[in-house]
């Protein structure tokens, strides 16, 4: 977004000068990130979660690279080469555990991203395309990790990969074939394995290219807050730099914090010891478990369990799991309020906080647990209100509440409602 009072990038240094010249590198920078990027002065630490995001990326592609150079994906030597990373190579356990912990906090502060922007209503209009750029890039993460979680070839990887695709089999005449176009085979194998290798190493770089769409589409309606308020005069925004740069910076300090202390203390804890038992086609595990980042999804894929009509169950779990993801992209058409912030909206922050979240939680604990009572009868109802709170209850409650008053500006809302507050100005009373 244009703002008349952004500063503009003026180069001192006569090779500065020339380099912003040739190739304003730096110009896009200051105007990205530095402070010529005005944004809302009353942005949160939730507005933290999208930098951490984009620094998670950065540590998976990096980690993966260097896992690559030393992984044979080949279904005889793919755990040992597995194990021979973590036992021979040079601070290769160090990258082995700082990447699969580094996918859970990628997929945390992901998820904690997406429900930030679900309460203040971040995929309102102007907003649209960054939100459903948001949704393309958590489904592509989700691609990637169950892909990268095949890699190790345990227990756990080798029978996720064969219920997963197996999913794929539940689509009417086409189903099939799919799955075995998938697999390159009737099981997963070396076949398998390469292309899910191939994929895995691909697709954060096709994540990257799709953050750096998506944090164009921010610069142009800019950041939102949470009065959603629009901007409406220079007091309502600070530089980007040094002001968020340091909130940012502390924000990654306590995540970095928390990262490393799994890494080096509790490396294995969102693992599953399962796949540290090399992969065995003819020795099922009793409990088939997915990473816990698809917990969620995995319970609305096992909550249905009696055929409707002429569609089996499994084709119903399935077209639910996928649906539950895809119904995000038509939220900044159901939801017609046209408060934005959660905060001014009393009957939709109920609904939030007491119906969605309980269900979530619901829904991750019961992905995680057997496929046995009282789970999947937990499950189903979870599901059946995850559906019902943004098919029916979100676009309803848009039309019958009565939000609370909006505060006049950004300003207003952070210094008070006096004559100062409004106008951003050091005004003096009239005599």
């Amino acid at each position: 977004m244009s703002f008349p009072w952004a500063k503009e990038y003026t180069p001192s240094n006569p090779v500065m000068q020339f380099l912003d010249e040739k190739l304003p590198l730096p110009r896009l920078v200051y105007n990205a990130v530095g402070a010529g990027y005005p944004v809302p002065r009353n942005l949160s630490y939730f507005w933290n979660f999208g930098v951490l995001a984009g620094f998670f990326l950065v540590v998976q592609i990096v980690t993966g690279v260097v896992l690559a150079m030393h992984y044979a994906a080949n279904a005889q030597v793919a755990f040992a080469t597995t194990e021979h990373i973590m036992r021979d190579v040079n601070w290769g356990w160090l990258m082995r555990y700082a990447h699969a912990n580094g996918a859970s906090f990628f997929f945390i502060v992901v998820y904690l991203h997406i429900f930030r922007g679900l309460f203040y209503s971040s995929y309102k209009a102007p907003r649209e395309m960054i939100w459903l750029l948001g949704v393309v890039i958590f489904l592509l993460m989700m691609a990637t990790a169950f892909m990268g979680y095949v890699l190790p070839w345990g227990q756990m990887s080798f029978w996720g990969a064969k219920v997963i695709t197996g999913l794929f089999g539940a689509i009417p005449l086409v189903g099939e074939p799919i799955q075995i176009w998938l697999l390159g085979g009737f099981a997963p194998d070396n076949a398998a394995l390469n292309r899910f290798f191939s994929l895995h190493f691909l697709l954060p770089f096709v994540i990257a290219g799709v953050v750096i769409l998506h944090i164009w589409a921010l610069h142009i309606p800019g950041s939102s807050n949470p009065t959603g308020v629009e901007v409406k005069q220079e007091s309502d925004t600070l530089p980007f730099h040094p002001y968020y740069t340091a909130k940012d910076g502390f924000g990654l300090g306590i995540a970095l914090i928390l990262f490393f202390s799994m890494v080096f203390f509790l490396p294995n804890a969102l693992g599953h010891p399962d796949n540290y038992i090399e992969a065995n086609p003819l020795s099922t595990p009793a409990h088939i478990v997915p990473e816990w980042y698809f917990w969620p999804f995995y319970a609305i894929l096992r909550a249905f369990t009696v055929d409707f009509l002429f569609f089996p169950a499994k084709l119903l779990g399935v077209i639910a799991m996928f649906g539950s993801i895809l119904v995000w992209f038509f939220l900044p058409w159901l939801d017609k309020s046209p408060v934005r912030s959660g905060h001014y909206r009393p009957l939709f922050r109920k609904f939030f906080w007491f119906g969605l979240i309980p269900a979530m939680v619901i829904l991750f604990i019961c992905g995680g647990a057997p496929a046995e009572e009282p789970y999947v009868m937990l499950s189903q109802l979870a599901t059946a209100y995850y559906f019902l709170h943004f098919l029916v209850i979100l676009p309803i409650v848009s039309q019958i509440e009565k939000p609370a008053p909006l505060p006049y500006s950004i300003t207003e809302a952070v210094l008070g409602s006096d004559k100062k507050a409004v106008l951003g100005e050091n005004a003096t009373p009239a005599v």
